[in-house]
């Protein structure tokens, strides 16, 4: 595998084979694209009894939605779902690596805590597990650039086609 630099994935983008949309040509950096976060949040629903980890959870059984209307306040050690403006579709040949900005992870902010994989011939928002591990609230805007994703050329082709293959929602 290869990270793609700027050059690369601005041929990407011209030729079709890869589509970030919306995008404005500054958030291409030197070798990743910004992705800005949404207006919407999914906040765990905080219980006394604990939330069983098997294959058939359901994580929206154990959150709410909410729309990012306002700043919201994060507590140190909590975690909220956020999602990409972006919608990134990738060839069978492309991969991504989801990453925080540096400017933020000095501050406290996770956004991603297990997740960071992008699968090869998605077509879909990016969800973020957004922590705070910081000592201090943190107060989460939207559309703020808040991570950035890396493009890597695989060796052979792979369509990801699971649960989340088409997702435009939390």
């Amino acid at each position: 595998m290869a990270v793609l630099t700027r050059s690369a994935i601005l041929r990407e983008l011209a030729a079709g084979r890869l589509r970030i949309d919306p995008l404005e040509p500054g958030q291409v950096g030197p070798a990743s694209v910004d992705l800005t976060l949404a207006d919407e949040i999914r906040v765990i629903v905080r219980g006394t009894e604990p939330i069983d980890i098997h294959e058939d959870v359901d994580y929206r059984e154990h959150t709410r939605w909410m729309r990012l209307d306002v700043p919201y306040r994060l507590e140190p050690g909590a975690t909220i779902h956020g999602i990409t403006r972006e919608r990134i579709a990738l060839p069978p040949d492309l991969c991504g690596l989801l990453e925080g900005r540096s400017r933020f992870a000095r501050l406290g902010v996770m956004i991603h805590v297990t997740s960071a994989f992008v699968q090869p011939g998605v077509d879909n928002r990016q969800v973020l597990e957004i922590s705070n591990v910081a000592g201090h609230p943190l107060h989460i805007h939207p559309g703020v650039r808040i991570c950035q994703i890396v493009l890597l050329r695989t060796e052979g082709e792979a369509r990801y086609q699971g649960r989340f293959a088409e997702q435009e929602r939390l």
